[in-house]
């Protein structure tokens, strides 16, 4: 398929993990990708292997998000999808009774501000040429909730998902879409060092996730080419769960 044949992708959190297996999955599908990232070394060598461009900013920054869509624009000429990806669970966003202003603020500022601002900046660009998909990273836990608490990377996503609902339905007939992409646990270099290493943590979580393991990445790309593409026309301002049935379980199989 190429169904982004003459199309240009910027991703936040580009060169690692989701970021990068989507990066991966749109130019395999004819994309110029724009890999947005904070790691200069591995940023750069996956847009020179896609034969896209690299932009090393930082996402919580409302004016390096003005340049990534200033440079895309001035390099391009059109800006077709925005995957606001980049996002942080840092290990001392934990309970409510233990995480502390200064973790909340951290992870609110690269979880839901970075997408507020990136939001801001490319949405000019896609309402004057008149058409974009914007898909922002959500997350399963912010529409279950879990005693295994992260506190403020839950109440980020919460925040990403009325965020993404409010701007889908806001500018449904100028021709941008935007969505909410909803993963489940995903085996990404985060989540295998935060919860796979430790058996007990990991059997914890998936318990209760029907597939029985973590996601792969290029599992969640393929999900954020087919919300990117035309082949999503109809839908804008959607939950898109990609959870292997755990928001739909109440008795997984043994």
């Amino acid at each position: 398929m190429q169904r982004f044949a003459d199309r240009v992708a910027v991703i936040t959190g580009g060169a690692g993990g989701i970021g990068r297996a989507t990066a991966q999955r749109l130019a395999a599908e004819g994309a110029t990708v724009v890999v947005v990232d904070l790691d200069e070394e591995a940023g750069k060598a996956l847009a020179d292997d896609l034969g896209g461009m690299f932009v090393a900013a930082d996402v919580t920054s409302p004016e390096d998000n003005e340049r990534i869509y200033a440079q895309t624009q001035q390099a391009y000429g059109r800006i077709d999808v925005a995957f606001h990806n980049a996002g942080i669970s840092p290990p001392d966003d934990d309970s409510i009774l233990d995480t502390g202003l200064d973790a909340w603020r951290r992870v609110q500022d690269v979880n839901l501000t970075s997408v507020y601002l990136g939001c801001k900046a490319v949405l000019p660009y896609m309402l004057a040429q008149g058409k974009g998909s914007i898909v922002n990273t959500a997350s399963f836990v912010a529409t279950m909730g879990a005693a295994t608490s992260q506190i403020s990377y839950t109440a980020s996503k919460g925040g990403v998902l009325a965020m993404t609902r409010e701007l889908g339905v806001q500018f449904a007939r100028q021709g941008v879409r935007v969505n909410a992409l909803s993963p489940g646990p995903v085996a990404t270099p985060l989540l295998m060092d935060l919860f796979a290493k430790d058996p007990d943590r990991a059997a914890r979580r998936l318990v209760h996730v029907p597939l029985g393991r973590f996601a792969e990445p290029a599992e969640i790309a393929a999900a954020v080419a087919f919300l990117a593409s035309d082949d999503a026309s109809f839908i804008t301002a959607a939950n898109f769960l990609v959870d292997g049935g755990l928001t739909g379980a109440y008795v997984t199989p043994l």
